[in-house]
């Protein structure tokens, strides 16, 4: 029997809070913004608090979700249905700017997070949250669960001379924290001081993953259509910074991997003895867009067999590892720019490392360097652990 969880949302709306009664709203949510029964958040906010209903937000991909790729924008518009006006966060700037908080005092915050250092989402309200406190104004999280469960963190911690928008905070590939939890973190830790309230969920434990909430998911962006896609997304995201297809362009992003030049069977009889909890099905793929787009390319389905021995981010290191060993003259890193860096390697903003790469093409010993991550991980482990909110 699956858990019945109750999302933030609900809370807020089956207890609505005192501090929002007369109050100007706003609401930053996308496609996966609904409740149990597929209700968007916009209109059971404009139902609940008729008339305060002020502003909507958008992140990364567009208040739709249609915007497949990074650095494509989506625009401002107004919304028909409720005639309130839609800014994008994912537009000439990244960050809202003053004139679009003037209209609200609160912001509620309906985001669904894929708990991964890459994924944009949760620096989007890092800049709400930085913005709200200079303006005197509050932001109230309604919590949702993180797919890939909250009890695993992996990877290198990002380096302070690599912050970018995939990556703006020293935290590890794999966060293992809630959009609350992630957002109170940030909020005290790097004391960005906004008046901050989270709604926590009932009924979610660190332990689940989201084949054990009973939730339905709806894809937070295009190329994660699936809770399986999100479990392999902490690793096969480094593979945007390469000449690699990481699936877009397939119905299995980030699932599926590969290049015309690969050759699976060298890469698979390496793989498959340092690889755990995961099988490397040899597929062919043709991406309808983006790298290799109408080419044959050789490959991988990465199915994942045991989500706890399962160390996406090593795994991907590894694979990449292994593609670079054999294919020297045809693996390419890719050039700059990459989300608005035009400048630095987009595989070191991706790493949140400068000796990563090196690492890599000098084809070190990655288990033991994951080795060498664990000190780091136990300490944003306790300093995170702070600000759980679900045991």
């Amino acid at each position: 029997m699956k858990n019945k969880i109750v999302i933030g949302l609900e809370r807020l709306i089956a207890d609505p809070p005192e501090y929002l009664r007369g109050k100007r709203l706003g609401l930053l949510s996308n496609p996966a913004s609904v409740d149990n029964e597929f209700n968007h958040a916009s209109a059971i906010i404009h139902r609940f608090f008729p008339g305060q209903l002020k502003a909507l937000f958008s992140p990364q991909h567009g208040f739709y979700a249609e915007k497949q790729d990074n650095m494509i924008e989506s625009n401002h518009f107004m919304e028909p249905q409720l005639n309130v006006p839609v800014f994008s966060l994912y537009n000439d700037t990244r960050i809202p700017t003053r004139e679009m908080f003037d209209i609200i005092d609160v912001l509620l915050v309906d985001i669904q997070d894929v708990g991964t250092r890459v994924y944009t989402f949760i620096y989007t309200i890092s800049y709400c949250l930085e913005l709200a406190a200079k303006l005197k104004k509050k932001i109230v999280i309604l919590d949702r669960p993180n797919p890939i469960g909250g009890t695993q963190i992996e990877g290198n911690i990002l380096s302070g001379n690599l912050a970018s928008f995939v990556g703006r905070f020293p935290i590890p590939m794999r966060h293992g924290l809630t959009i609350g939890e992630i957002s109170q973190f940030f909020n005290q830790e790097f004391h960005l001081d906004c008046d901050l309230t989270i709604i926590p969920m009932k009924g979610w434990k660190r332990q689940m993953y989201w084949q054990d909430t009973g939730l339905f998911w709806i894809a937070p962006s295009p190329n994660l259509p699936t809770p399986q896609s999100c479990m392999v997304y902490p690793g096969q995201v480094i593979f945007e910074g390469t000449n690699i297809s990481e699936g877009r362009g397939t119905t299995l992003p980030f699932e599926l991997f590969g290049a015309p030049f690969l050759d699976n069977k060298k890469i698979k009889s390496e793989a498959d003895k340092l690889i755990k909890g995961a099988f490397l099905r040899p597929a062919n793929f043709e991406p309808t867009s983006g790298k290799w787009q109408g080419r044959v390319c050789r490959g991988f389905q990465i199915h994942v067999t045991s989500k706890k021995e399962f160390k996406p981010y090593l795994s991907s290191l590894i694979l990449m590892q292994l593609i670079i060993k054999y294919h020297q003259n045809d693996f390419k890193f890719k050039e700059p720019p990459y989300e608005y860096e035009f400048e630095r390697m987009p595989i070191d903003l991706i790493l949140g490392s400068k000796t990563l790469r090196k690492k890599l093409t000098g084809l070190k010993d990655l288990i033991g360097l994951s080795n060498q991550w664990q000190k780091e991980l136990k300490n944003f482990k306790s300093i995170s652990g702070k600000y759980h909110l679900y045991e």
